[in-house]
């Protein structure tokens, strides 16, 4: 079993406190895991989100438990790079995906890049039994230059909850806040994790 990961690396001692299960999501080897996801935004977020698809951020389709395939990859020996692919299929076929590169940079800020330019630096804190995200920044990357922006005006501001369920399932929330329009996109659902992928295909 492989530990090192962008994310254990930028917990430190706190990735001893996450459960078994998000470790396993995580960890640095490969994973498939199987889930739905509930899709929702306003409606008038739709344009936008269609802009956003060429970007490679989120999707632009709402809907209730949408089938879900996440595959997570480690790249590195050392665990700073990690490859997400999301395939979401829709109940009338229709397939939209979100990939990203999470990526550990230096001074330990752990970014997820949607495309080879532009990332959304997140910090990950452990509270009791839940794993806490919150949006940074935006990151825009040119080479060794760094430029970084307000995430919280332009989208939203990020934030995502994850807990376990039991020892092969956990739960995930992710919304982005605007503060002044509210809540304007959300997806959240539940997978299975298994590192040979058997048991994940058990779940519906």
């Amino acid at each position: 079993m492989n530990n090192h990961s962008p994310l254990a690396l930028c917990l430190g001692a706190a990735w001893g406190q996450l459960s078994p299960t998000l470790q396993a999501h995580y960890r640095g080897d490969s994973v498939r895991e199987v889930g739905t996801l509930d899709v929702e935004f306003p409606t008038w977020m739709r344009p936008l989100l269609w802009a956003l698809q060429w970007l490679g951020a989120l999707v632009h389709r709402s809907a209730p438990q949408v089938h879900t395939v996440v595959e997570r990859h480690t790249q590195d020996t050392q665990g700073t790079r990690q490859t997400w692919k999301r395939t979401l299929t829709y109940a009338d076929g229709q397939v939209l995906r979100f990939d990203s590169v999470w990526v550990l940079e230096p001074d330990a800020r752990l970014v997820e890049y949607i495309n080879p330019w532009l990332g959304l630096q997140i910090a990950p804190h452990v509270r009791g039994t839940t794993l806490h995200y919150e949006g940074v920044c935006l990151v825009l990357r040119l080479g060794h230059w760094r430029w970084r922006l307000s995430e919280r005006w332009l989208l939203g501001h990020t934030v995502i909850d994850e807990y376990a369920i039991d020892e092969w399932h956990f739960a995930m929330d992710f919304r982005l806040i605007h503060p002044w329009f509210g809540q304007v996109f959300r997806y959240a659902g539940r997978f299975a994790v298994d590192q040979n992928s058997q048991r994940a295909e058990r779940y519906t």
